[in-house]
């Protein structure tokens, strides 16, 4: 495995783990009653996230590319293994919740008092930061995993709808990729099909998983929902973009032979 192969592994994990990441900044926002700082504050994570994005299509590009010149027809394992960063990435960060919550709700509060950026970054690489880390570790605790079993609030419709967005999503550049093994000739119009299949993704986002969360949001800082229901929706949010990443596994090959089909007919 290639240098470039582990990069894009480890880039790909972390943009996977920042995304589950991020359905833990709405119970940050209702606790802290400060949802816009929140926001906020994870936007740097954000960035980082999107700078990784923007690395990983080009090394994979790159890849496919010298596979070509040695006349490599296909290498579905390396592309499986990206995927399954995808999953751990969601793994990991679906452990790290219940702990970013305490972080991000104290970098949240001190924000709200002091009003810098750079003293925030200072005070989380400090001494007394690197202290507060260790003594807010946590895992999930098994009585939170033990209320999933109820499912009398099971938001089926939101779930189905946010495990195909996430399937989409994981695969959109992964498929446009590796279309380029199976259409040669056209594999730069391939390539920047991956808006095509990311847009079908984002109208799932923007019309149905985005509005649902943002009015739910709303019903528990007006108290018309408990905290705890709360908690266990954005759950079932986590674990079907856990699905997601697995169901991903099914759909990358028909999806790449699909846009290997696309670039040359559009």
């Amino acid at each position: 495995m290639t240098t470039q192969i582990i990069l894009v592994l480890v880039l790909t994990l972390l943009i996977n783990l920042i995304t589950t990441l991020s359905y833990a900044v709405r119970i940050v926002g209702v606790r802290t009653g400060r949802i816009a700082i929140t926001f906020s504050l994870f936007n740097i994570l954000v960035l980082l996230s999107r700078t990784a994005n923007t690395l990983q299509a080009p090394l994979l590009a790159k890849t496919v590319e010298q596979d070509l010149r040695l006349h490599l027809t296909s290498n579905a394992l390396i592309f499986r293994y990206i995927i399954l960063a995808c999953t751990a990435g969601t793994i990991i960060g679906a452990f790290l919740i219940p702990t970013f919550q305490r972080l991000l709700s104290r970098a949240v509060m001190h924000f709200s008092v002091h009003k810098s950026i750079p003293r925030l970054f200072y005070l989380g690489l400090s001494g007394a930061g690197m202290q507060f880390v260790k003594e807010n570790l946590k895992m999930p605790s098994g009585s939170h995993l033990l209320e999933l079993a109820d499912r009398k609030s099971f938001p089926l419709r939101i779930f189905v709808y946010n495990l195909l967005a996430t399937a989409i999503l994981t695969i959109a550049v992964l498929s446009c990729v590796y279309a380029a093994y199976l259409n040669p000739e056209y594999r730069t119009t391939a390539s920047n099909l991956s808006g095509v299949i990311n847009g079908v993704a984002t109208v799932l986002m923007a019309l149905f998983i985005d509005p649902h969360l943002s009015i739910l949001t709303d019903d528990v800082v007006l108290g018309k929902v408990s905290e705890r229901s709360f908690r266990r929706y954005i759950s079932y949010m986590v674990i079907a973009r856990l699905g997601g990443t697995l169901l991903a596994q099914l759909f990358f090959l028909p999806c790449a032979q699909l846009i290997a089909l696309l670039a040359e007919k559009v």
